[in-house]
């Protein structure tokens, strides 16, 4: 039996994951809460196989309870849940000792084998996370953070075009190409297409 703790700061997610747990038959839950001070002091205090957190919590997010809990001599493993796919994120967690990284739009049995799979010592990171931490490693080795899609529509971009444009070009929905400008601006760290053209030209993305 693996024993599990779960802290998010969303009470209805919360409630889906604990059901999750509490339906499996190889899985124990034995606590939870919503917020980052009061998941580590019962984490600490019940030591169990694995913690489920949420990556940004009242108090402190997962990537500050990770050094608390390694310092404190905790064995528990830890999965990471986040409503976003971030790779420099994603690093930054597997770094400091997490073992697991899923969006919270993963089916909740999906968050029970990453469970399983996190218990056991093993690595588990759903397939956004796989391609963002990749596309960190690849800026960290000074290579492009875009992915290919996203490098096409920054080279449309600095020609003048607009969403609608885009979609139209590349066959694709308004919402995707927003979507995947929203991805851009987190990566090159901008706010607007303007500052995306900008940052896209000084760091040589541009062809």
């Amino acid at each position: 039996m693996t024993t599990v703790f779960v802290a998010d700061d969303h009470p209805i997610y919360l409630d889906g994951i604990c059901a999750a747990v509490t339906a499996a038959a190889d899985l124990e839950l034995v606590g939870r809460c919503e917020d980052g001070v009061t998941a580590l002091a019962r984490i600490v205090e019940l030591a169990p196989d694995v913690a489920v957190l949420d990556l940004k919590m009242p108090g402190m997010g997962a990537l500050d309870l990770l050094p608390r809990l390694g310092a404190a001599g905790v064995p528990t493993r830890v999965l990471v849940l986040s409503a976003y796919t971030d790779g420099e994120a994603v690093y930054e967690l597997l770094e400091a000792g997490a073992l697991g990284y899923l969006a919270k739009d993963e089916p909740r049995d999906r968050v029970c084998d990453a469970i399983r799979v996190v218990a056991r010592g093993d690595t588990s990171l759903g397939q956004a996370a796989q391609t963002e931490i990749a596309l960190e490693l690849r800026r960290r080795r000074g290579g492009s953070p875009l992915s290919d899609r996203e490098a096409e529509i920054v080279a449309l971009l600095a020609e003048g075009h607009s969403a609608p444009d885009i979609a139209r070009q590349l066959v694709l929905g308004t919402s995707t190409v927003k979507t995947h400008l929203r991805n851009i601006y987190a990566k090159l760290e901008v706010d607007n297409r303007a500052a995306a053209v900008a940052e896209a030209m000084r760091r040589g993305l541009l062809r």
